[in-house]
């Protein structure tokens, strides 16, 4: 079992990834909770309906470890995907809270996706005025992302995440075999998150995940791409995939470096109020090209785009020390990233300047200096249309 432990300055928790761990989750829980069982306890699992139909059902690994751990089992399953993750979802979590009587000694447990998590912590950070909660990723981009550092919320009408809390939960347990069921699409959505975090502080991550761990020893990235043909995905099969995700073991070992990353990051800066704010790399244009596609271009892909963009940009404007788009177009070249997207920079400019970032007259843009190194830089409003025509 891999074990991350997060000390953030609100709560400390640990992270633990390993194969089966579904059929462990009701003694991890307690364990976690201090607790000899879960008598006495209730719990209620918030899933959407994909999820409830592959894992949550009542005489599965997850349910079935929490009765044996001794927790009464609530379920509350809502339709999924970022049209639902809004207040109308909250308020029917409250309501089938109160309806069954949680009180404050409860627990509500995150079993889904980043939007599963993202809503399930903003119930209990407000229910109650806070109830502890757990997360119970079943992605490869909520494993990495959204499940870890305690940001919770949903989108309003006006763009995405901008009603929310910090609530960090008790414990992240991630089964690397839920992900045998998601589509390369799905995939491509978590290594979006995982380029980014080796693009913020550690290049070699990025080396780690193109050559599947197996990396020669002394190798450029530049050298490594000469003989690293794009896959063609559509192909089908796993030799025609990127062998990362071929590899349990090695895409086990990027997801827990890709969480010590952002656990590195969440203990010095929890709030998001300075360096915390080198994970929003990419963000900012992606959550526009979400805004205008209606959310039908995917986050993992947006962020993808998104970095393009924003190196591209960086490196026309002089900014960096070592160009990094190249590179950028080369990764996203090689997983096989969708590009075009059908917006200009003055739709993506309206959508951005109503990004929770904003400040009053200018946005701030997180780029990589030189690749595995990012920094910030505030891009005026009237500023910033050039700058995204200059990236796209």
């Amino acid at each position: 079992m891999k074990k991350i432990e997060i000390n953030a300055l609100s709560k400390r928790y640990n992270v633990l990834l390993e194969s089966g761990i579904l059929s462990k989750a009701g003694a991890l829980i307690c364990d976690a909770l201090n607790r000899d069982s879960g008598q006495g306890l209730k719990i209620c699992v918030v899933t959407d309906a994909n999820v409830n139909a592959l894992y949550a059902g009542e005489d599965q690994a997850l349910f079935t470890s929490l009765k044996d751990a001794g927790f009464s089992v609530f379920k509350y399953v809502f339709p999924g995907g970022e049209d639902h993750k809004n207040l109308a979802t909250i308020e029917g979590i409250l309501d089938y809270l109160t309806e069954n009587h949680f009180n404050r000694g409860d627990i509500l447990l995150a079993f889904g996706g980043g939007i599963t998590g993202d809503i399930t912590g903003f119930a209990a950070s407000i229910y109650m005025r806070g109830i502890k909660y757990i997360q119970i990723p079943t992605t490869l981009l909520s494993s990495v992302d959204s499940s870890v550092g305690g940001k919770t919320g949903v989108n309003l009408k006006a763009g995405k995440n901008l009603t929310g809390a910090f609530w960090q939960p008790e414990v992240v347990l991630f089964d690397p075999d839920v992900l045998k069921t998601l589509g390369y699409e799905q995939l491509l959505d978590g290594m979006g998150e995982i380029i980014k975090a080796g693009m913020i502080t550690d290049k070699s991550l990025v080396q780690f995940i193109l050559s599947a761990g197996s990396a020669r020893n002394g190798e450029s990235f530049a050298d490594y791409m000469k003989d690293a043909a794009p896959c063609d995905a559509s192909a089908g099969g796993k030799d025609k995939v990127p062998a990362i995700f071929g590899n349990d073991e090695a895409l086990l070992e990027a997801i827990a470096r890709s969480v010590d990353i952002k656990r590195e990051i969440v203990e010095d800066d929890e709030r998001e109020t300075g360096r915390r704010k080198l994970l929003n790399f990419g963000h900012t244009i992606a959550h526009a090209i979400e805004k205008c596609s209606s959310y039908g271009i995917s986050h993992g892909n947006a962020v993808a785009i998104g970095m393009c963009i924003v190196s591209k940009a960086a490196d026309a404007l002089g900014w960096t020390d070592e160009p990094s788009a190249d590179m950028m177009q080369q990764i996203t070249d090689y997983f096989q990233y969708p590009k075009n997207i059908p917006y200009t920079a003055a739709q993506l400019t309206a959508a951005a300047l109503n990004d929770k970032k904003a400040g009053s007259n200018s946005v701030p843009i997180i780029y990589a200096q030189r690749p595995g190194f990012c920094t910030e830089r505030k891009v005026m409003f009237e500023d910033l249309e050039n700058f995204i025509s200059l990236g796209l």
